[in-house]
C-alpha cells in the first residue's frame, strides 16, 4: 500500500498530531475546527490529511477501512515516526479506534469528535432531526441546493453557522469522489475495533452531540467501558457538525482537556 496517495499538510512544531476527518469531507473541515484551538495551545505539530477519495487524495487500490488503516499506519510510521496524538471525527473516529486496537503503542492521546461507533448510514442509537434554532430569512435567501445541503443534518440554522458551513463543509463535500465512496469503499473493518485485549488507558476525550442524527451520542458513552481514561461530553443544541454549531463550547472543551493532559 502506497501512502503517497495521501495529500497532507503539516502546521506547527512540537508533539505530533494526526488529524483524520469524516466520510466525504476533507482536511479543510478539520483545519477550520482545530486551527483556532492550536493557535492558542502551542506545542503541537499538526498533520492534516485527506483520506483516500476525499479532498485532494487519490483512492488508488483502497477498497475498505482495513486498507485505509494500513495506509495511515504506513504514513505514521514513515512520516511522523514517533508517538502521536490522534484526532478522529465521525468516520475518522472509527479509524482512530482501529489504531487503538492494532497499534496502541503509537498513540499518546486520543480525541474522538462525534465518532462513528457502528459503521453504516445512521446506525446505532441516532437522534431524529430536531431543528433547535433557525433563521427563516436566511433559509429563504439560500438557493434550493444550498438550503437542502445546509438542512440535511444541521440543527442550528443561523447566519453564523451557515457562513462556517459554506466555508468549511461545502467545498470539502464537493471535492469528494462520491462514486468511489458510494459504490466502492466499504466503511466497516474486518474486525471490531472496540474488541480490546485489555482496556485502553490512553488519555481520551470523547465529544458527542445531543441532536446528532448520524451517529447519536449514547453509543459513544458506552466507549468509556473500554476507554477507562476517557472524558466524555455531550453538547446540547448541536448536531453532527458540532464544531460549527457550538464553536465556543467545542473550543473551550478541547483547550481545557489539552491543557490538563499536557505531555
Amino acid at each position: 500500500m502506497n501512502y503517497g496517495i495521501i495529500n497532507y499538510e503539516v502546521i506547527g512544531d512540537g508533539t505530533p498530531v494526526l488529524i483524520i476527518h469524516g466520510w466525504g469531507i476533507s482536511k479543510l473541515t478539520m483545519k477550520g475546527a482545530f486551527e483556532p484551538i492550536f493557535k492558542e495551545v502551542p506545542g503541537y505539530r499538526r498533520y492534516y490529511i485527506d483520506l483516500p477519495g476525499m479532498g485532494a487524495s487519490e483512492h488508488g487500490n483502497v477498497r475498505n477501512s482495513d486498507d485505509i488503516l494500513e495506509l495511515l499506519h504506513e504514513f505514521a510510521a514513515d512520516v511522523i515516526r514517533e508517538p502521536f496524538m490522534i484526532i478522529g471525527q465521525s468516520y475518522g473516529g472509527l479509524l482512530a479506534r482501529g489504531f487503538v486496537n492494532k497499534f496502541p503503542e503509537m498513540l499518546s492521546k486520543i480525541i474522538l469528535l462525534v465518532p462513528c461507533i457502528i459503521p453504516g448510514e445512521k446506525q446505532g442509537r441516532v437522534e431524529p432531526l430536531t431543528v433547535m434554532e433557525k433563521d427563516d430569512a436566511l433559509l429563504n435567501f439560500l438557493s434550493k441546493e444550498e438550503r437542502d445541503s445546509f438542512m440535511l443534518m444541521n440543527v442550528v440554522l443561523t447566519k453564523e453557522v451557515w457562513e462556517r458551513y459554506e466555508k468549511y463543509l461545502m467545498p470539502a463535500l464537493a471535492s469528494a469522489d462520491w462514486d468511489f465512496l458510494n459504490n466502492v469503499l466499504e466503511g466497516s473493518f474486518s474486525f471490531n475495533p472496540d474488541d480490546l485485549e485489555e482496556p485502553c488507558q490512553i488519555p481520551c476525550l470523547i465529544i458527542a452531540a445531543k441532536q446528532d442524527t448520524e451517529v447519536g451520542y449514547k453509543d459513544q458513552f458506552d466507549l468509556m467501558e473500554k476507554y477507562t481514561n476517557a472524558t466524555y461530553i455531550a453538547v446540547e443544541k448541536a448536531g453532527h457538525n458540532l464544531q460549527i454549531e457550538q464553536p465556543e463550547i467545542f473550543k473551550g472543551v478541547v483547550k481545557s482537556w489539552l491543557n490538563s493532559h499536557d505531555l
